[in-house]
């Protein structure tokens, strides 16, 4: 009883320190005439438009990190400012919202959020030679340039994950892909998975292909896909996309089982009132908020208490881990917030090689091409919510 009750206050009190810190914007710190006070780090993701569910997650995991890292001394003892950016899931708007970030003062960047606007945003960063830490940009070239690293699987390894999964536990099963042609994240998952389950012995009997034109009806698609006589169905596409595939398949009498990658975080809210669609699809993605280890309990009962209720997903737990690997890495460092952004940088890509993190997300450590290594999980929709496997 009493580690619970220490736990709560604990909660409690991050919960405090965010309504202070409130007011995380500004005008790019406040140094003292002896130097910087505190080290200032960017975040970028879209918090309106398609793909606000991903973006507005992250942020408020930022967010609990850099309050709980403040609570704690900060970094290297010295306090954190997080200061945000909207980029509306648009490359361009990613490349204004990385140049305000600049005008603010930021000596890191963590984002963004997907990979497109990252893979935009990480050739500007490589021009200023500045730290970058995606959460969750999972394209191949998000991370282009020895000074950019990220939290969550790339797409290659999710697609390898996802046939090897299928290999293992769906021995004998028929397989059918649907994916976004006209999409990075999508096509790069599909490529990979495409080979890994030849090479494993994954059956793939359909592979039907859309683009960002043609994303509203796929009665052509699902038709095929009936008729392949398929039993599972490899969706390595986005929420919104997969909310209206369920319910097309439903209407089609499509009775399968489907999987798809963590793109599909997001469906049971996507479908509303529609999410008992949504039973019993699986998904490889790093964390679950019913997940029963300590770690876990903790960063969901913070997460629900500083935003109302709101239940994290893996974006909200990728940003709150990319938070404590930037710690990590700095103290490994041993940064000062008087140093410049290219010196930062310099001292932040020896450290993220040589520190492991056991985050929320997994124990990760990275190799200089700023890959993670972790462990995939296997999650399931149940009952409304997402379960481990």
């Amino acid at each position: 009883m009493k580690k619970n009750f220490k736990r709560f206050a604990a909660v409690l009190m991050v919960v405090a320190m965010m309504f202070s810190m409130a007011a995380c914007g500004g005008d790019g710190g406040s140094g003292d005439e002896g130097g910087a006070a505190e080290f200032i780090i960017g975040g970028i993701g879209p918090t309106t438009g398609a793909a606000a569910t991903y973006g507005e997650a992250v942020k408020n995991g930022a967010e609990l990190a850099v309050a709980e890292i403040n609570a704690a001394g900060g970094i290297n003892g010295v306090p954190v400012k997080f200061v945000w950016q909207d980029d509306e899931h648009d490359a361009e708007k990613s490349v204004n919202a990385y140049n305000a970030l600049k005008d603010d003062g930021i000596q890191m960047l963590m984002g963004t959020v997907t990979s497109a606007p990252c893979t935009a945003v990480v050739a500007k960063t490589a021009e200023d030679n500045m730290f970058q830490l995606t959460p969750s940009g999972s394209a191949v070239d998000s991370i282009k340039g020895d000074h950019a690293f990220r939290v969550c699987f790339s797409d290659p390894n999710q697609g390898v994950g996802s046939a090897d999964y299928m290999a293992d536990n769906f021995a004998g099963k028929k397989v059918a892909v649907i994916y976004n042609a006209s999409d990075v994240y999508s096509s790069g998952i599909y490529e990979k998975f495409a080979a890994q389950a030849q090479t494993r012995g994954v059956e793939v009997v359909e592979v039907q292909a859309f683009t960002k034109d043609s994303a509203t009806d796929f009665t052509v698609q699902l038709g095929k896909v009936k008729e392949s006589g398929a039993e599972i169905v490899f969706l390595p596409i986005y929420y919104q996309e997969a909310a209206l595939i369920l319910t097309q398949a439903e209407k089609a009498g499509l009775d399968v089982q489907f999987f798809g990658c963590d793109g599909l975080d997001g469906v049971i809210a996507q479908l509303g009132d529609d999410a008992a669609l949504a039973e019993g699809v699986m998904l490889l993605t790093p964390f679950a908020a019913d997940a029963k280890d300590e770690k876990t309990q903790t960063f969901t009962a913070a997460y629900t208490a500083a935003y109302n209720g709101l239940v994290p997903n893996q974006f909200a737990a990728d940003a709150y881990d990319a938070m404590y690997i930037i710690k990590a890495a700095a103290e490994k460092a041993g940064i000062t917030p008087d140093m410049s952004v290219s010196d930062i940088c310099e001292a932040m890509k020896p450290a993220m090689t040589q520190i492991t993190v056991d985050g929320v997300t997994g124990e990760m450590t990275w190799s200089a091409d700023g890959e993670p290594t972790k462990s995939p999980k296997a999650m399931i929709i149940k009952n409304g919510s997402y379960a481990a496997l």
